[in-house]
């Protein structure tokens, strides 16, 4: 697997995967807007020829603070280790640009991202009710030390 920093070229695919796993999802506008800052690492992981995007993630930085804002892995590619291989980049990286703690949120009933951040150190620490919509469920927050 390769993994490198996501590009504008990236957001077709990338795209793909949002509308195909997040309800509602990003919109592309959103990513450019994420891209062209400077306090945030997206990355990607493409397949060993860079021709195929497996699944990408993102994170927000402020100070020695960041956000994980997206996890993401083609549905058909699902358990084959591409998340971990992304948080595990995704938070080495983020610690060597000064990050400390991270939160993220994720839906209450995905138990298999749950499962991936708490492997990654993060630990429940909050609860937002009907947080996201379409279905309406509980966001949970959680933290790395």
């Amino acid at each position: 697997m390769i993994l490198r920093e996501m590009c504008e070229d990236d957001l077709g695919p990338v795209m793909e995967m949002e509308e195909d796993l997040f309800s509602p999802g990003w919109s592309r506008e959103s990513f450019l807007d994420f891209l062209r800052r400077k306090d945030t690492l997206f990355l990607v992981a493409a397949d060993e020829k860079g021709n195929c995007i497996l699944g990408y993630c993102g994170v927000l930085m402020v100070l020695d603070e960041g956000d994980v804002v997206n996890v993401a892995v083609r549905r058909d590619r699902q358990g084959e280790g591409i998340g971990s291989f992304l948080m595990r980049n995704l938070t080495e990286l983020a610690a060597r640009r000064g990050v400390k703690r991270l939160h993220l949120e994720v839906r209450r009933g995905n138990e298999r991202a749950i499962g991936l951040y708490s492997r990654f150190g993060f630990r429940q620490d909050g609860l937002r009710r009907n947080y996201y919509t379409d279905p309406v469920e509980d966001a949970v927050l959680m933290t790395r030390e």
